[in-house]
Order: C-alpha cells, then sequence, then structure tokens
C-alpha cells in the first residue's frame, strides 16, 4: 500500500511537473515573440531614424512616387494616342499603297494588251507572208509546230511550200481577224497550235 500511495504521489509530482513545464515554455514562446516585436520596433524606428538623419522626408517620398506613377501613366496615355494615330496613318498608306498598286496593275494589263496587238499583227502578217517557213510559230512560241513547218519545206526541196504556204495565209487571216482579247486567249493563254 505504501507503494500504492508512493506511486500516487510521483503520478501527482509527475503531472505538476508536466503542466510546469507546458506553462514555461509557452511563457518561453510568448518571451521570444515579445522579443521579436521590440527587435522589428526597433529596427523600424533605427530606419526612420536613418531616413530623418539622411534629411529625407518619408512623406516627400510618398509624394514623389505618387508623382511618378502620375507621369507615367500621362505618359503611356500619350504613347497610346500617338500609336493610335500612328496606325491609323499606316492604314491610310497602306489603302494608298493598293490604290496605287491596282493602278499600277490597271496599267501593266493594258500594256501587255497593246502589245499582244501588236504582236498579233506582226504574227498575222509574218504568217501571210512566210509562212511557209514557219516563223509565225516560232514568234507564238510554238517551237515544235515551227519546225514541222520548217522541215516540211525543206524536206520536201520546195514542193511542200504550197501547202505550208497554204496553212500560213490561214492563219495569217485567222489571226488578223481576231479581236485582242480572242488572239491573246485563244493562242497564248490556252496556246492553240494549229488554225
Amino acid at each position: 500500500m505504501e507503494k500504492d500511495k508512493s506511486n500516487k504521489k510521483n503520478t501527482k509530482s509527475g503531472s505538476k511537473s508536466s503542466s510546469e513545464s507546458s506553462k514555461k515554455t509557452d511563457n518561453n514562446t510568448e518571451k521570444i515573440i515579445d522579443d521579436i516585436k521590440g527587435a522589428a520596433k526597433k529596427g523600424i524606428e533605427n530606419i526612420k531614424d536613418a531616413i530623418d538623419n539622411l534629411g529625407i522626408d518619408s512623406d516627400e517620398i510618398k509624394q514623389n512616387i505618387k508623382e511618378s506613377a502620375s507621369n507615367i501613366k500621362e505618359k503611356a496615355k500619350e504613347f497610346a494616342k500617338d500609336f493610335d494615330e500612328n496606325t491609323k496613318e499606316f492604314q491610310k498608306e497602306a489603302k494608298s499603297a493598293g490604290s496605287d498598286f491596282k493602278k499600277g496593275a490597271n496599267e501593266a494589263y493594258e500594256e501587255l494588251t497593246n502589245q499582244n496587238e501588236s504582236k498579233r499583227i506582226l504574227v498575222g502578217i509574218l504568217a501571210i507572208i512566210l509562212g511557209y517557213l514557219g516563223i509565225h510559230k516560232f514568234v507564238l512560241g510554238y517551237t515544235k509546230e515551227g519546225i514541222i513547218m520548217l522541215l516540211v519545206t525543206l524536206v520536201s526541196f520546195g514542193i511542200g511550200a504550197w501547202l505550208t504556204g497554204l496553212i500560213g495565209l490561214i492563219e495569217g487571216i485567222i489571226y488578223l481577224t481576231k479581236s485582242d482579247k480572242e488572239f491573246y486567249q485563244t493562242y497564248q493563254v490556252n496556246k492553240k497550235a494549229w488554225f
């Protein structure tokens, strides 16, 4: 029984020491937190003192920051406005360049059409005069057909010249009776080689 009493005393004293150590830990933690708070306050005061010693006014710094932010905001607005104006100018220039290109393309087409007319006349006259040699075929870019006409004339020792001459005469008349657009479409785009 005495053992039981001593065990109870030990248990009671163990409980007391456990709660006492918990209180000590809480007190130590609170003390550390208070020390940190005190150090932080002291650090802030030291910074304020250093700023005051340098002759810098914290309100002045705040005001300068606000002014700088305001200036940056204004500059950003000006930049956006300039960018918008430049974009509009670029669009106008692009439209102008597009219309200039269209105008130039139309002029080039007209020139091309006029060149086809002179080519049409040239090819028509060559076909009538020198059709038996197939020269008009070479001018149009029909090399194979031109060689055929030339070979028929040369190989037949001129006897086949009346046939190739007749073909040249017929083709020359056809070329000269077509309009520029018909000639261009038929003989240059579609590459119709004969008649």
